[in-house]
């Protein structure tokens, strides 16, 4: 029987099935729409009518521009799996597959009785309770037997983590970390996997860290990714993932908590026919598309209804409010017209007598400018007669110094004439002038001699400066030596300081041992780090990589009883540093016979290309060596520090010999960067084993030492540098005590002339002093005469009394003008005065009826702005309205009859009431967002003119495209369910009959049935048990059965499910838990009986406990699992056979004995 995937919104979708197909149905309804869509807009076109009365008013004009805003089409999200769909919407064709029948198909099995994907052999290493182990399953049925807590479960996670399935499906450790063996760095899953008949086998392996969350892999031994894994993993169709073939012990319970839905979808995975679930998903993805379909539709004809329902309410609302805000804006209009005229006329009057008061205050601005000029003109006037009045004062004083001055020159005309007269006496300058000359030219002797002198100082000045570097730079060696030796004497601080900065109590108890030495027998050795230097630097790195942390602190004693007081002063008591410390100390008694000799010989060791032993490249007090080869064997340590010149595996050989009597076997060498450390096994053959490490860089030993060498160079240089100080010091002495000499006779020459040169100067000086005075003389009587011949005093004195008389005469007219100009500016002061009285008053009334008018103004201007806004609004509205409604025609007259009814249905009810657009819009959003193709829309802005139009015809597209998309899903979810019904009616049946015979088996009722439903996402599977007479079949779950109950039902499911399992292997873990003895022997039987037929799987079943006498096929394979810490090295021994055969033998010995 076909079903539908689409939910029933009606009574009538469930008849759609029983009348004709989409598309004919639209052809044969159409003439039937009419009636009924006019009968539902029938209220809302009454409405219509009455609104298009309203909106005729005079007052408002329509707006008829408005853009349209076509349908968009939405995609579907990437994230969402689809049916896929060509170009037209239409489901693509799905193949007519073969319905399954019979048993799933049968993989070939090759002649060691394996299939494809068969787990052949599982290695694992250091994998949580393993350290090792190897084994191979059988291509049957695998017990894994053993003790609680020995490793079985262990086998389940490593064949999950070791094929790339998540930790998740173990329900244990979700880190992989988890699962490397606790003390272990790393460990390894190898599991090889049965390949394809004549291909060679598949062996995967994955590398685990303790320190890493991540992973490696390797195919056949070639590194690889887990993508890989996974793909070679698909191709061989292994389901670790599915608890129908793989149930760990910690996912039993969750087997039974698994939903129905689960159930069906993890069977069809593992058994049936491979296109189960394909077809599964197609006709969810397919039955959701339709009534993604239909809710689309019925959600696009709601939501212009809905729109066109608010616009007129809006519309609506906007008039009502429109009206009043009209009549309201007419009354404040008509009330405030009197006080505006009235305001209008007290400002014309304000603004006449404004000019009135402005032209009288130019006026009087212009008067008091002439009163100013006037004022002016007289207080310059003032001014000058002030200046006459002055300069008659001053004549009085003039007449008198100018007196005064005529005595004072004529005195000292008298006084220089007298000086002229009588000259003093001098010497003879033409004598002088001789005397000079031969003084000069002894000068140019002696600056001759002096320019001599002066080559030979500068002569020495260079030789003494040669000398003197020299001597500084033999002073500057001096001083670097000694600083070479403070810097070379401290590296023992510089390396304390540094070991106080990771380890304080080491360096203290140095410290301390330096100041109590005298306490002890014998001097303690300071640790490593502080008394071990390496000279050569190149070999510093491979020293120290012979050294552990400890080892460098760690105090040496040369005798048991320094060992046993050091011990007892630092680490067990405060007594040495005033607290208990942990410090390393070491004492060994002293034998030549107790180390093991070098493991190369000189020539060894130069054909191995090795530089020599650790021990040749230190400096080291002599006690210190013994700790350094009993220890740390530095003596058999070969190092090179050229990696490629040495033959590896022969040095490995050479150094593992074995010496007579069995000793060696082992030891390191170091070449490059690289330790080698080679051992013996100390069982079996005791094959050698070398283990390398890379080397870090020298932190301790790579500090500078003190170079012998440079110390002798110094003092040799110090030395020299002493000897030639000497020398330069004597020859120095002697250039000094000649330069004394000769500045000497120098400075005496030249003092003899300094004296000449002064007489001659004092010579010059008075000669000159007589020419000043006649100069000045000259100058004294040319004044005189000046001022004997200025004007008479008297007539200046009449002249200033004339000027000061006119000045007067002047500033009295002024004064009379002045006078005129203050009487005119009185009286039009006080016309302005009265003017601006009646200006102020005025003005404050009309700025009062202002303030009212505005008050008033701005109430009206509020309600103004509050109608246009209104009224804008109220346009808006009835533009909107008129759209919706030709919009909500269109598409009620273009809705299919079903998606009309179910809307007539909902206009009923009132479900439409609370619905809001926004929350249509998210609807429509989402339904659309789960179809895989965009709707064929029109996207453009079009032409006013075509608009309605324009939006019927797309509407019509559309709704054609998807009715023509319906059909195809239909025909799609028709060839899908003819495919996937039967197949899983069949291989249901086939599960349910092997599984109720099982359950008849050990008395009790189990039944397996396919609950249908219209979503095929909901199908499942439900499992019914009966455990009691007494009860009915009841539906398994995770709570209504017991432990035992649920783990008896899931067995015997699984087993059911073995026969048609597609899956190379499947494993449960401990299903048997809770069962009592009967069901678990029953159980065990039919687990047997189902997995050793010939064309079986391979099977896994892991328990802890068995009983006694139960079925045993040669297909078995037992595999036991023990532990502990004694157990063999030899493989062989735990071999279940070879233990079966040595008991036959020891019972066969004690028969025959007896």
């Amino acid at each position: 029987m076909a079903r539908r995937a689409v939910t029933v919104e009606s009574d009538d979708s469930q008849k759609e099935n029983s009348g004709p197909r989409t598309s004919e149905r639209v052809k044969m309804e159409r003439s039937a729409k009419t009636s009924a869509k006019r009968e539902t807009l029938q209220t809302h076109e009454a409405d219509n009518d009455r609104n298009g009365d309203e909106l005729s008013s005079n007052e408002e004009d329509e707006a008829q521009d408005e853009e349209d805003e076509d349908e968009q089409g939405t995609g579907s999200p990437k994230g969402q799996k689809r049916a896929r769909l060509n170009v037209d919407g239409d489901g693509m064709p799905i193949k007519d597959e073969t319905k399954g029948t019979g048993r799933a198909h049968e993989l070939p099995r090759d002649d060691d009785g394996y299939i494809p994907g068969s787990i052949v052999r599982v290695q694992l290493y250091n994998f949580v309770t393993y350290d090792y182990v190897e084994f191979s399953p059988g291509p049957y049925l695998n017990m894994i037997l053993g003790p609680n807590g020995t490793g079985k479960s262990s086998i389940a996670c490593a064949l999950c983590i070791g094929l790339n399935f998540p930790t998740a499906l173990l329900g244990r450790a979700s880190d992989l970390n988890s699962f490397v063996k606790l003390g272990a760095d790393k460990g390894y899953v190898e599991i090889e996997l049965k390949g394809k008949k004549g291909h060679g086998n598949l062996t995967i392996r994955r590398n685990l860290s303790a320190n890493s969350k991540s992973s490696t892999f390797t195919l056949n031994g070639q590194s690889a990714s887990g993508k890989e894994v996974n793909s070679r993993i698909a191709e061989l169709n292994i389901q670790v993932g599915n608890l129908c073939s793989f149930l760990p012990q910690d996912k039993v319970a969750e087997f039974a908590r698994m939903s129905p839905q689960e159930l069906l979808r993890e069977t069809q995975r593992a058994a049936g026919d491979a296109n189960l679930t394909a077809w599964h998903d197609t006709l969810i993805s397919s039955g959701k598309e339709a009534a993604t379909l239909k809710e689309i539709a019925l959600l696009e004809l709601i939501i212009p209804v809905r729109e066109y329902s608010e616009a007129l309410k809006r519309y609506q609302d906007a008039k009502v409010e429109q009206r009043r805000l009209h009549a309201e804006v007419q009354r404040l209009k008509e009330r405030n017209a009197p006080a505006h005229e009235l305001l209008a006329k007290l400002k014309k009057q304000y603004n006449k007598l404004n000019a009135a008061r402005e032209d009288k205050k130019k006026s009087a601005k212009a008067k008091f400018g002439a009163m100013k000029k006037k004022y002016d003109e007289c207080d310059t006037l003032e001014t000058e007669v002030q200046n006459y009045l002055n300069a008659l004062d001053n004549l009085k004083r003039e007449e008198k110094e100018i007196a005064k001055k005529i005595s004072e020159l004529e005195r000292r005309i008298k006084n220089l004439d007298d000086e002229i007269a009588n000259p003093p006496e001098m010497e003879d300058l033409d004598v002088l002038n001789s005397e000079l000359r031969i003084l000069a030219q002894a000068q140019r002797e002696i600056t001759h001699r002096q320019s001599e002198l002066q080559d030979r100082q500068r002569a020495h000045a260079n030789e003494v400066g040669k000398w003197k570097a020299a001597i500084n730079e033999a002073q500057q060696g001096y001083i670097f030596l000694h600083e070479s030796i403070a810097r070379l004497n401290d590296v023992n601080h510089q390396k304390l300081q540094q070991l106080a900065r990771w380890d304080r109590d080491c360096a203290d108890t140095i410290e301390w041992l330096r100041q109590n030495q005298h306490k002890f027998r014998k001097p303690i050795m300071e640790p490593a780090i502080i008394s071990v230097t390496v000279p050569d630097k190149a070999y510093a790195t491979a020293v120290e990589a012979c050294f552990g942390g400890t080892q460098m602190k760690t105090f040496v004693a040369q005798c048991e009883e320094d060992y046993d007081l050091l011990n007892h002063l630092v680490n067990d008591t405060d007594k040495a540093i005033g607290r208990r410390v942990r410090v390393p100390t070491w004492f060994r008694p002293y034998s030549e016979t107790g180390l093991a000799p070098p493991p190369l010989s000189s020539d060894e060791m130069a054909a191995m290309h090795f530089d020599g032993y650790a021990i040749d490249f230190v400096e080291c007090p002599q006690e210190m060596k013994w700790y350094l080869t009993k220890e740390l064997n530095l003596h058999r340590t070969a190092i090179a520090l050229d990696s490629k010149k040495v033959p590896v595996a022969q040095a490995m050989e050479l150094v593992s010999r074995l010496g007579p009597r069995g000793e060696g076997g082992g030891a390191t060498f170091i070449a490059g960067m690289t330790q080698n450390r080679v051992t013996r096994s100390r069982y079996g053959k005791r094959l050698p084993q070398n283990s390398t490490y890379d080397i870090k860089p020298a932190r301790n030993f790579g500090q500078s030492s003190v170079d012998k060498d440079a110390m002798k160079r110094f003092d040799a240089q110090i030395a020299t540098a002493q000897q030639n100080l000497s020398k330069l010091e004597e020859q120095v002495k002697g250039l000094t005590e000649e330069e004394a000499r000769i500045r000497t006779e120098f400075n005496a020459k030249k003092a003899k002339y300094d004296e000449f040169m002064e007489r001659k100067k004092a010579v010059q000086k008075t000669q000159e002093k007589l020419q000043r005075m006649e100069i000045n003389r000259a100058s004294a009587q040319k004044q005189l005469e000046m001022e004997r011949n200025k004007p008479s005093v008297k007539d200046r004195r009449a002249d200033l009394n004339r000027k000061t008389l006119i000045n007067c005469q002047k500033r009295a007219k002024l004064a009379r003008d002045y006078n005129d100009l203050a009487r005119a500016v009185i009286a039009e002061q006080a016309e302005a005065t009265r003017i601006g009285l009646q200006y102020l008053q005025i003005g404050a009334n009309a700025k009062a009826l202002e303030k009212l008018v505005k008050q008033h103004d701005e109430e009206f201007q509020t309600t103004y702005e509050e109608y246009t806004k209104v009224n804008e609004i109220f346009q808006a509205a009835k533009t909107e309205s008129k759209e919706k409604l030709d919009i909500s025609r269109a598409k009620l007259d273009a809705a299919d009859p079903e998606i009309s009814a179910r809307f007539r249905e909902m206009e009923n009810n009132h479900e439409m009431d609370e619905m809001t657009i926004e929350g249509i819009r998210l609807e429509l959003e989402t339904q659309e967002a789960e179809l895989s193709m965009n709707l064929n829309t029109n996207a453009g802005v079009i032409e006013q003119f075509e608009r309605r139009k324009a939006e019927i015809e797309s509407l019509s597209r559309t709704i054609e495209g998807r009715e023509r998309r319906m059909a195809k899903i239909e025909k799609s979810i028709k060839a899908a369910q003819d495919n996937w019904e039967p197949a899983l009616e069949k291989l249901i049946a086939r599960i349910g009959a092997k599984f109720s015979a099982a359950f008849d088996r050990i008395g009790c009722a189990g039944e397996i049935r396919i609950s249908r439903h219209e979503d095929f996402d909901k199908w499942a599977i439900d499992i019914l048990v009966k455990f009691r007479d007494s009860e009915k079949l009841q539906l398994l779950t995770g709570q209504r059965q017991s432990g035992g109950e649920r783990s008896l039902t899931t067995i015997m499911y699984l087993m059911s499910l073995t026969e048609e399992a597609r899956a190379p292997f499947s494993l449960v873990d401990e299903i048997n838990q809770g069962m009592d003895a009967r069901a678990e022997r029953l159980v065990h039987n039919e687990l047997v009986e189902v997995t050793c037929q010939s064309d079986s799987r391979q099977y896994f079943l892991i328990t802890p406990k068995l009983l006694p006498s139960l079925r045993y096929e040669e297909r078995m394979k037992i595999l036991c699992v023990n532990n502990g810490e004694w157990l063999p090295e030899e493989r062989n021994l735990g071999n279940m056979m070879d233990m079966i055969d040595t008991f036959v033998q020891r019972q066969s010995r004690s028969n025959a004995s007896a």
